[in-house]
């Protein structure tokens, strides 16, 4: 048994505190000895003999050596599991929260991703998140406008990026859940928002590698029981971008200090085949979640497209605007002809906005406006 070293620890103790190393304990078989009230606590592991089944955790935090008193205790915790800083602060931080793991499976010479895909990573799991926020909270919900109180709260205050394990390139997300609530007046546990949270993105992440690999027209009927919603498997959509990606690894790992949530499997693998199946099952979700419905948009003109096949009356003309809708950035394909095609160029030319309006519609893994289209050439100078 190899002692850890102090210097090791300080980074882990900084981000650990007496109170979620108390629960640790507590969930693992550890008996309390003696509580001095807000000072310390003395731990006995059972079966274990000597001073290695003995540890004294200080709650003083304002006293001068505690944060040498504290490394003392993570130090002798690392020894008697035999565990490197990493994962003591992994198993202390699961006692109360629940550890998501999104594993990149994919070409690495030196054990390193590019930065702008660790950033359109964290984006989509951010994403994710929120999506599963917004279905534990009301599976009915639009996933448009705004969420309740609770989401944001959690959005905001509940989920951490923990440490970064070794294997490939893995994210670590952490949902703190926070102190024991009390049963409900029946009897029954309260179940914490974030655990609710996680066993939705739990169940969303299956559900959407079985439909990737075998849609059912049927789940679109119960997409909220199922934990779906088009964002969920949008931000999916976009982890699996990367050419180099053989595979992505979602797996969970629950709190120790609530019962084990009924959610089957918690290792979710999206290979290949599955990865190919993801814009079909997004598709099928936007259109639920986001019928036609006529827009006005505001943006600007990203490219211009002529299909010219030599028949002046076959001429197929079209912009591609970049803009928002519902909040979010979207490019909306449009098709426009005659003056309206003429406004979209000088918009762009001179970097100017255009105002169009029409159907809005998810279609063929794109959106797109359709219907009576028309164009407010107002934003456009139309000075020769």
């Amino acid at each position: 048994m190899k002692e850890v070293p102090l210097d090791g620890l300080q980074e882990i103790a900084s981000t650990l505190s007496p109170p979620a190393v108390s629960q640790y304990l507590a969930s693992h078989d550890w008996q309390l000895e003696a509580r001095d009230q807000d000072v310390r606590e003395i731990w006995r592991l059972p079966g274990a003999d000597g001073p290695l089944g003995r540890v004294m955790l200080p709650l003083a935090t304002d006293y001068a050596d505690f944060s040498v008193r504290f490394r003392d205790t993570l130090q002798a915790l690392a020894t008697i599991y035999d565990w490197n800083p990493g994962q003591l602060a992994e198993r202390i931080v699961a006692a109360r929260a629940d550890l998501f793991f999104v594993r990149l499976d994919q070409e690495m010479t030196d054990g390193t991703i590019p930065f702008r895909q660790a950033e359109k990573t964290l984006e989509a799991l951010f994403t994710m998140m929120r999506a599963a926020a917004t279905t534990a909270d009301d599976p009915t919900h639009s996933h448009r406008g705004r969420r309740s109180a609770i989401v944001t709260e959690f959005l905001e205050d509940d989920i951490r990026l923990g440490h970064t394990k070794r294997g490939s390139f893995v994210f670590t997300v952490v949902t703190r859940l926070g102190e024991v609530l009390p049963s409900h007046e029946d009897g029954s546990p309260a179940v914490p928002f974030p655990r609710k949270v996680m066993t939705t993105l739990a169940t969303g992440l299956q559900s959407t590698r079985q439909l990737a690999l075998d849609w059912d027209e049927g789940a679109l009927d119960r997409a909220g029981q199922l934990g779906l919603s088009a964002s969920l498997v949008e931000s999916v959509q976009e982890l699996t971008q990367p050419e180099m990606l053989r595979a992505l690894e979602l797996s969970f790992d629950w709190a120790a200090a609530e019962p084990r949530p009924d959610v089957g499997t918690s290792r979710i693998i999206v290979d290949r085949n599955a990865m190919a199946g993801l814009p079909r099952v997004r598709e099928r979700l936007v259109r639920r979640e986001e019928p036609p419905r006529y827009m006005t948009l505001l943006g600007t003109v990203r490219t211009l497209n002529r299909d010219d096949s030599g028949d002046e009356d076959q001429e197929a003309s079209s912009i591609v605007l970049s803009t928002h809708v519902d909040g979010r950035p979207r490019k909306v394909h449009v098709p426009l002809a005659g003056e309206e095609y003429a406004w979209a160029i000088r918009a762009h030319q001179s970097k100017q906005p255009i105002v169009v309006s029409g159907d809005l519609i998810f279609e063929r893994g794109v959106w797109r406006l359709t219907g009576t289209i028309t164009v407010d050439p107002n934003f456009v100078d139309r000075r020769d």
